[in-house]
């Protein structure tokens, strides 16, 4: 389906005719996702259980899931490629890579501690030995209640991470309403990364990231290419601006920017037309959408079959 707006739009060129796409949101009074950036981690341990039941608590959309992969293959959720930030206990279990530690050895790591440390004023006891965990136990706990948006951190250099991902999905039977209703989203800087996903699975809904270096021009020139195997794209939120916005959309392509914080800057993106954005803090952008909040899968579930109409549209207009 992806591939067919790349060929609608080569008709619709040809022909003379516009390629603008069917209009996405513009204002708070459309959707805009909202997702729970390593859960609500401006208030909570990042990554953690706290952080994602916190998030959910206060409106979020997505919770988001960082991989790595642990020596024995186990993929879990953790941002850093090291533990040195997030992780404490034995220095021979929690420094270092941790593509270098076995689950086994990654269990023994407290990730809840350094959130008190650093954020005195939003400590707890309960985040002390806090766990990382692992993709699946995450899919354990929450199952169909709620949208997964998983990022593939270093996959380059983890042997068969993608194969893994996608045995975890069809195992929790979330293939199917990945697909549907996007109840998981799968991002990545890789593209390669996302080819071997789309190869794997190609139902399965995927976002192209891009660095904050990448300028709004350079992000608009690879449009075309990411359209023929995502269904959007993240930049950071310093790159966005009403040019790629209208880029974006014409190629059927959703816009979710990393990492608003500030509500004022949550207006301003929501104005300029984005679909979604991460936030450390859900319950400030549910503030922000109020009414216009639609709230979990059924937020979801509209966001995939806009995506759905827009391509179906072109395509439909490149026919006539």
């Amino acid at each position: 389906m992806r591939s067919l707006f790349v060929v609608a739009a080569l008709v619709l060129a040809l022909l003379g005719l516009p390629t603008v796409a069917p209009a996405k949101p513009a204002s708070a009074d459309e959707q805009v996702l909202n997702i729970g950036h390593r859960g609500a981690s401006g208030l909570a341990p990042e990554h953690t259980f706290a952080a994602y039941d916190l998030a959910l608590k206060q409106g979020a959309d997505y919770i988001e899931q960082d991989l790595q992969q642990a020596s024995d293959g186990t993929l879990v959720v953790i941002h850093d490629a090291t533990l040195d930030r997030t992780a404490r206990g034995p220095g021979q279990n929690c420094t270092g890579l941790v593509s270098e530690k076995t689950l086994e050895q990654l269990k023994t790591c407290d990730v809840g501690s350094w959130f008190n440390e650093r954020y005195p004023e939003l400590a707890r006891e309960e985040y002390v030995g806090l766990q990382i965990p692992t993709l699946e136990e995450v899919l354990r706990r929450y199952r169909h209640r709620t949208n997964y948006y998983i990022e593939t951190k270093n996959p380059d250099n983890a042997d068969r991470m993608e194969q893994r991902l996608v045995a975890l999905l069809e195992e929790y039977n979330l293939l199917r309403s990945a697909a549907d209703r996007w109840q998981v989203l799968v991002q990545s800087f890789s593209p390669a990364s996302l080819l071997r996903l789309q190869a794997l699975e190609p139902r399965l809904p995927l976002i192209q990231l891009f660095f904050g270096s990448e300028a709004s021009q350079t992000i608009q020139a690879r449009l075309d290419a990411v359209a023929q195997y995502a269904v959007g794209i993240g930049p950071s939120k310093t790159d966005i601006d009403a040019a790629m916005v209208q880029a974006a959309h014409e190629r059927c392509l959703d816009i979710h920017p990393y990492t608003v914080n500030e509500s004022e800057e949550m207006r301003d993106l929501i104005d300029v037309g984005i679909d979604g954005m991460f936030t450390n803090f859900p319950a400030r952008l549910d503030e922000v959408l109020g009414r216009a909040a639609v709230g979990g899968k059924h937020a979801a579930k509209r966001a995939a079959d806009a995506q759905m109409d827009c391509v179906s549209g072109l395509t439909a207009t490149a026919a006539r």
